[in-house]
């Protein structure tokens, strides 16, 4: 009877191991990602609105960069200088999956307002280097580093902002927790998730009728030993109770990949001025194409007022 206890035990533990190690090449691995592909919480929709941007910026001067990140990974983008002499500058941060030119259309409203524009590929992403995705916790430090180069490439008077969409949008709330330098004058956060444990955890119930518990914590253990770092320490909503600048808080009411009610979380954590805009009937990452005069006229004017303050 104790045999085929231990045998039983042993099978279950063997299979919660395979399960996690099933779940991390999902998510976690830098792989294709065809659960991204057909999924009803995300819109078909915003491919085909993205191609004016597309063809936007394959017509600009774009200049590819690279740096060095703090781990040695070798980071890579594109930057677009400004049509005029600026000390302006944007750091776009993308979504899940993505790379920096997928948010051409936001660079286009930028360098239309005389802005630099930084599109960098994510690590584990497009150019970058790297064998997993940090669903924003490194990349917040990848965030600093991509800040400080252009701080010394355009200079110490420059003005800085981050704005990030989805997984870059919890990039950037994540890095507002961080000791930042003087140039960063605001953050911009697009449909965001509270934490990478939070938003699995909701995902894994949604899109296979399972319990976080226990193959989240497996999954999240295996991540900390293979990509350095946990779900429950990449919290954008700890880091926002931390931060220092303005923020604007951006989410489509009808989300339901990142679901709008981490949108409230993280506005009532912040401390700092803020301001939220939820857009009716926007699916994830859909609020700018949903409403594209409101979105930016919001953005607009929170970067102007900081403008004119600073």
């Amino acid at each position: 009877m104790r045999r085929r206890t231990k045998i039983g035990i042993g099978v279950i533990g063997s299979g919660l191991v395979a399960a996690s190690y099933y779940f991390y090449e999902m998510a976690i691995a830098t792989n294709p990602k065809p659960f991204l592909s057909n999924n009803r919480d995300l819109s078909d929709e915003m491919v085909r609105l993205m191609q004016p941007g597309q063809t936007w910026i394959k017509e600009q001067p774009l200049e590819r960069i690279e740096i060095e990140a703090k781990d040695g990974l070798t980071l890579r983008g594109h930057f677009l200088p400004s049509p005029v002499p600026s000390d302006r500058i944007v750091i776009l941060v993308h979504g899940y999956g993505g790379v920096g030119t997928d948010l051409a259309g936001f660079a286009y409203l930028y360098h239309q307002a005389g802005f630099h524009v930084m599109m960098p590929d994510n690590r584990g992403h497009g150019m970058s280097d790297g064998h997993y995705i940090g669903f924003g916790w490194h990349d917040r430090e990848d965030c600093l580093s991509w800040s400080n180069y252009l701080i010394d490439r355009i200079g110490q008077d420059a003005k800085l902002f981050l704005h990030g969409v989805s997984m870059g949008g919890a990039t950037v709330l994540m890095t507002s927790g961080e000791q930042l330098p003087p140039q960063i004058k605001g953050i911009i956060s697009d449909c965001a998730y509270t934490s990478v444990n939070a938003v699995l955890a909701y995902q894994m119930k949604r899109m296979y009728r399972l319990p976080h518990f226990p193959f989240l914590g497996m999954t999240s253990v295996l991540t900390k030993l293979k990509a350095g770092y946990t779900f429950r320490e990449a919290s954008a909503l700890k880091q926002v109770k931390k931060a220092q600048v303005p923020i604007l808080f951006i989410h489509g009411g009808a989300d339901t990949f990142v679901p709008t009610d981490m949108v409230y979380e993280l506005y009532e954590a912040c401390p700092t001025e803020k301001e939220l805009v939820v857009i009716p009937n926007a699916a994830h990452a859909m609020a700018y194409f949903e409403d594209p005069a409101l979105y930016d006229n919001v953005v607009e004017k929170f970067v102007r007022n900081i403008l004119r303050n600073d």
